[in-house]
């Protein structure tokens, strides 16, 4: 349980970070977006530390399912811009590989 609200708290985190340095470079808002954008992307990293797993790279390699996802949401919730089929798809297959990633048998 853990682990799910440390992946959906740092994609939250992750994509509120990178959406205001694309407010500022892409949107041209004030260059103060920057300083919510750093220390968002600083707790994203945070949070990717509560993740159960032995090794860091299985860890990120499983988020990025869980970052797809996120991302579709945000796509549409705070964009407004409806996900196409081929979105959900795409998002599908991703957290299906995530979850094999983090929730596989491992040998020890």
């Amino acid at each position: 349980m853990i682990t799910l609200i440390a992946y959906a708290g740092a994609a939250l985190a992750e994509i509120a970070g990178c959406f205001a340095f694309w407010a500022h470079f892409r949107l041209e808002k004030s260059s103060l977006w920057l300083i919510p954008g750093m220390l968002s992307l600083a707790l994203f990293a945070y949070l990717l530390t509560f993740v159960e797993s032995e090794a860091a790279g299985r860890a990120y390699a499983a988020y990025g399912g869980i970052y797809i996802i996120a991302s579709i949401l945000w796509l549409w919730l705070v964009e407004r811009h409806w996900p196409d089929k081929w979105d959900l798809i795409g998002a599908f297959i991703c957290l299906s590989g995530a979850a094999v990633i983090l929730f596989a048998p491992r040998s020890a």
